[in-house]
């Protein structure tokens, strides 16, 4: 039964034709995702704590499935509380599983330690911003290779999905730190509006960042509903959250009648050891606050995924924010979680210096220290600031461990091992 929500315009491929299969173009997509060099590095990179360290502290990549899982839910909630939706006339679960998975996949290592990194040194030259290099990768460098193949040719629906930020960085009076796309990313924006005008009162303010795509607007909760409360889940078992530690949080913040339940409840959770089974059900509370909502707007014409919007429970939002703060006051703001970004910004500059000087600003001394394959990527661009971004793509793709070794072999004496040179 074909499922008349979506239409050409959806499925239209960006970069070409793609060949058809026994799969839906949205399971291409998603498929493509799961393949990838660029999904499979997300095993080692940090979520909250350094990859590595423990074998259950969440990484990238299983955060990004969870988000996929709850996605997932949602569609099937949605679809289950009948009308506007139909079982001719629904939201893709493949699809959103899609943008969910690839959510991710432009952040470096180091977590937001070395997005922050990145944002600082490439300010320059165009911004870091996590969301616009996951567009970057699914564009231009997921399955890039030397004889000129570029991205992975998705449809315009994942493409839309993934665009949390849709405001381009010269489109802000002074230079952003995040929330943006890269200026020369206009053309996929325009890609995804097919070439309609976008309407002037859009460029107000933060209203174009805002304007989202159903399927974008779901991964977006989703996201909110998986960190939020597994951020104090993997912090509970760190040890840096403890009853103790929220009460003297609670007690400086100041809290009101509904806040001082979710902490009772946390409380009792903790000391019951059934935090996980406890923090799951609100993960199920969080989607079954979900509705949808009908709106018009320049895109509702074209496409459905404009026609409705997500609706969050405003209960469910609230707390949703509240546990991110507290994860935010108390674990983010720890020394330990300082010394990381502390670690970050020395092993990302130092090795983007080390890049700039033997790549961009030659001396009469140059050492070869990156791959082949990227030294000529950065060879064959003309200007400072598209090297600046070929060195940039190299570094945000390096997972924890990879940096850790490269900037070792570097600076460290002691270090001398050949391997994983890439």
């Amino acid at each position: 039964m074909t499922n008349r929500f979506y239409n050409a315009f959806d499925n239209e491929a960006s970069g070409g034709s793609r060949k058809h299969d026994y799969r839906t173009a949205f399971q291409v997509d998603r498929d493509r995702i799961i393949h990838a060099h660029a999904f499979r590095k997300l095993q080692s990179k940090t979520q909250v704590f350094l990859s590595g360290e423990y074998d259950f502290y969440r990484t990238r990549l299983t955060h990004s499935m969870e988000v996929a899982q709850i996605g997932r839910s949602i569609c099937t909630l949605l679809r289950s509380r009948g009308a506007p939706l139909r079982d001719d006339f629904f939201i893709d679960g493949d699809l959103v599983e899609g943008v969910c998975l690839a959510h991710d996949l432009g952040h470096p290592p180091f977590g937001h330690s070395g997005e922050r990194t990145l944002q600082e040194l490439m300010v320059k030259w165009g911004g870091f911003e996590g969301n616009a290099q996951t567009l970057h990768l699914l564009t231009e460098t997921i399955y890039q290779n030397e004889a000129g193949v570029r991205g992975m040719a998705p449809t315009r629906a994942l493409l839309d999905g993934v665009l949390k930020y849709k405001k381009l960085f010269r489109e802000f009076p002074s230079p952003p730190t995040n929330h943006f796309l890269y200026d020369p990313q206009e053309r996929h924006r325009d890609f995804v509006f097919g070439g309609v005008a976008i309407p002037a009162e859009l460029h107000e303010g933060e209203k174009l960042n805002a304007f989202k795509s159903i399927e974008c607007q779901i991964m977006d909760w989703a996201d909110d509903a998986a960190y939020s409360l597994n951020d104090i889940v993997d912090g509970v078992r760190a040890g840096f959250l403890n009853i103790e530690r929220v009460e003297a949080w609670a007690a400086e913040v100041g809290v009101d009648a509904e806040q001082q339940r979710w902490l009772d409840q946390l409380f009792a959770a903790i000391r019951g050891d059934r935090l996980e089974n406890a923090f799951a059900q609100r993960i199920g509370a969080f989607i079954t606050a979900c509705r949808l909502r009908e709106r018009k707007n320049f895109m509702s014409a074209h496409t459905n995924r404009y026609r409705f919007e997500l609706v969050i429970g405003a209960p469910a939002e609230r707390e949703a924010m509240f546990y991110k703060k507290m994860a935010n006051d108390i674990i983010f703001e720890s020394p330990q979680l300082q010394q990381m970004e502390h670690k970050a910004r020395k092993v990302l500059c130092a090795l983007w210096d080390s890049c700039w000087s033997n790549y961009v600003e030659k001396g009469k001394r140059v050492i070869n220290i990156l791959p082949p394959r990227v030294g000529r990527l950065i060879e064959a661009e003309k200007t400072d600031a598209c090297k600046a971004r070929q060195i940039c793509d190299w570094l945000s793709g390096l997972t924890d461990g990879m940096i850790v070794r490269t900037y070792r072999r570097l600076f460290d004496p002691e270090f001398g091992s050949l391997r994983d040179l890439s």
